[in-house]
């Protein structure tokens, strides 16, 4: 009994993606090829010519000067294409075929049946005109129509003139909107698609026959697509996985054509999956370069366990991705496949590749050295293959990799931790020994991170202020709380923040141990003040020297001290007399404000004779006339370098320094110089 097929039926059972709306053009030309080859006529050349059918674009009427001004016309929407070649035709053999789902016609070719499936998934018709010549050498010509919803109608068969010999032509009509959406639009880049498609027809030995594309004007010869695309000839390579041969197709493509390197999986001399390939091998990321120029490589591969496992509408291969231990000495997996190739394609881009893991190196240390030195006492423990980054990566991007392979060792080093105290079974003492110090050195190598991260911290904060403190392309300098952020963020208090988001060590290294600290806050808001007075000090701190003797009775000494600091804008120079425009005078206000306010430390527990707090006024700003002026009227002495002022008043009890910008960052550069020399920072 046959067993017969609803068309319908197969059609929704057949599967096609709505990215591959193209595929179905794809299998007409392969038809057309195969069509030609089957001629068998070496006096006449196989030409196959695809017309691209558009809807019209409603413009309207434009003077010519209008059109130059919006440049090119758009392009309509596709509605269809027309394959025309001169092959054999559909003679008697070849209708059969076609009437006949999942044939085995042409299956030494590669053929499945169902490429017409294809074409009715993504376009409403399809009409068929064709010219043959039959077992009595008569030409005849056969058309028909075939669509979802009655299959093939119209048939009609005739004899007809001689004239242009066998031959058909294809006509993919009505162009599903859904498919549409996602194909390509211009002729280009369907040319290329096509191309892509077939490569393997146009780098084999006998070649293929000429494809021409026209698109309203614009006429594209494949032939000038496949020269524009190769950099240089294909290389074959046949390697064998678990018993089974792999052909390789090595190819060099011109980077104008394609910006990934990848491997083009193929099923019957077609591509069918193509993976990128950057970042799977140690060093290949960007353009390769040889004696002709900048390339893209793309490995195209081939086997019979491909043709087999390809899905019947070539999207996908029906392979496990990892077979597993059971069979793993006989079954290919996906992992089998693409590590033998990313092998193999690696071997074959050794020599190009070398001169990129070179410069991976050097991107790598410069980085390392220069930028990001906390990176230092891990890198031998990171896999030296992960290092092979592209040269041109981004400092951003290089620094997330490696942060990347720090928390992974930072990682490993807890997991390794939490059984470090456990004497493995049999375990020596020796044994035990060398592995508690494997352990210990990589604690080790941790902390020297932490510390070069955090001295490297101090290096960008510096020029950051260096920067700050220079005269704009407008002849402006930075504002004041420009530069007030970078010691401190506003309008906190170091409730909210945590110490890393400081750089007090700008001023005063011992600013970091304080019982409480304040940023451009009121003083009423500021709790260890007591004070209800609104004036807002730019930096106030409290530092609580031995907090269990706060709270004895009858201390002879007071055990804490208080900070002011008050910030102006660079090369200011309006400091007059009066608290409001005298940055001293505004310094020793805020401090004898609050002592008056009874100090507390940050828990609330009084100090005892609060008024006599010992006080430590900084004024930073750059030393211009007006401020000079002040310095003097203050009696204040010029430090030995003339770039900055200071002394003890008496009265007040407080410790007051003037200190200029450039100062301000001399002095922090030295305090740091030889951490930053061990880190190889530069500090000029």
């Amino acid at each position: 009994m046959n067993i017969q097929t609803n068309l319908k039926g197969r059609l929704r059972n057949t599967p096609l993606p709505l990215t591959s709306g193209l595929l179905p053009l794809f299998e007409a030309v392969v038809n057309s090829i195969h069509a030609i080859e089957e001629a068998c006529s070496p006096s006449t050349e196989g030409l196959i010519r695809i017309r691209i059918d558009r809807a019209p674009v409603q413009t309207g009427l434009a003077l010519e000067e209008d059109k130059k001004r919006r440049g090119p016309e758009p392009q309509g929407e596709i509605l269809s294409f027309t394959i025309t070649d001169n092959g054999i035709g559909f003679n008697d053999e070849n209708l059969t075929a076609f009437k006949t789902l999942d044939t085995d016609h042409k299956v030494n070719k590669g053929c499945r049946g169902i490429g017409r499936l294809l074409w009715l998934k993504a376009f409403e018709k399809v009409e068929i005109n064709s010219r043959f010549i039959n077992a009595e050498g008569q030409l005849m010509r056969r058309s028909f129509a075939f669509d979802a919803k009655s299959g093939i109608q119209r048939e009609s068969l005739e004899e007809t003139s001689n004239d242009g010999g066998s031959g058909t032509t294809v006509s993919l009509t009505g162009f599903d909107k859904k498919y549409q959406k996602y194909a390509y639009k211009s002729a280009e880049a369907i040319a290329n698609a096509i191309f892509e498609h077939c490569l393997w027809y146009f780098v084999r030995a006998d070649g293929t026959s000429r494809i021409v594309i026209e698109d309203e004007s614009e006429t594209i010869d494949l032939d000038d697509v496949f020269e524009a695309h190769m950099h240089s000839s294909a290389v074959p390579e046949e390697i064998t996985i678990k018993d089974e041969p792999f052909e390789l197709l090595h190819i060099k493509l011109r980077t104008t054509s394609s910006s990934n390197h990848g491997i083009a999986f193929c099923a019957d001399s077609r591509l069918v999956l193509q993976e990128k390939l950057s970042g799977k091998i140690p060093g290949l990321h960007g353009r390769l370069t040889d004696n002709n120029g900048d390339f893209v490589y793309v490995c195209y591969v081939s086997a019979n366990v491909l043709n087999e496992s390809a899905r019947p509408e070539r999207t996908s291969f029906d392979l496990v991705g990892d077979i597993g231990e059971l069979f793993a000495d006989t079954e290919i997996s996906w992992e089998d496949i693409r590590s033998a190739v990313s092998a193999r394609a690696s071997a074959h881009l050794e020599s190009y590749l070398e001169v990129v893991k070179q410069k991976a190196h050097e991107r790598v240390h410069t980085f390392v050295s220069t930028k990001a030195p906390r990176y230092r006492p891990i890198m031998a423990r990171i896999p030296e293959a992960a290092l092979y980054v592209d040269p041109d990566i981004s400092d951003k991007e290089l620094d997330l990799t490696l942060h990347k392979h720090l928390a992974d060792i930072e990682s490993q080093m807890l997991a390794t931790g939490h059984d470090l105290m456990k004497v493995r079974e049999n375990e020596s003492a020796d044994d035990y020994q060398t592995r508690l110090n494997a352990y210990l050195k990589t604690a080790e190598d941790i902390k020297k991170s932490d510390l070069a991260n955090y001295v490297a911290h101090r290096k960008v904060i510096l020029d950051l202020l260096e920067s700050a403190i220079q005269r704009k392309s407008d002849g402006r300098y930075a504002r004041e709380d420009v530069i007030h952020s970078l010691i401190m963020p506003m309008r906190s208090d170091s409730t909210e923040l945590l110490l890393d988001s400081c750089n007090l060590w700008l001023v005063d290294e011992r600013l970091a141990f304080h019982d409480y600290l304040a940023s451009d806050k009121p003083l009423s808001a500021i709790p260890v003040t007591g004070s209800s007075e609104t004036k807002e000090p730019d930096i106030m701190a409290l530092n609580v020297f031995d907090n269990p003797m706060i709270v004895a009775e009858g201390p002879s000494m007071p055990m804490a001290s208080i900070v002011v600091v008050e910030i102006k804008r660079p090369m200011r120079n309006d400091a007059r007399a009066g608290e409001i425009d005298d940055p001293i005078e505004q310094a020793l206000g805020y401090l004898e404000r609050i002592r008056e306010g009874k100090v507390t430390t940050a828990s609330g527990r009084p100090i005892p004779r609060s008024e006599d707090i010992p006080g430590f006024c900084y004024v930073i700003c750059d030393i211009t006339p007006s401020i000079e002026k002040r310095c003097v009227m203050h009696d204040l002495t010029r430090t030995s370098d003339g770039l900055g002022f200071f002394t003890f008043k008496q009265n007040f009890k407080a410790y007051v320094e003037v200190i200029s910008f450039d100062r301000l960052i001399n002095m922090a550069k030295e305090r740091n110089r030889m951490f930053f020399d061990k880190l190889g920072l530069p500090t000029s």
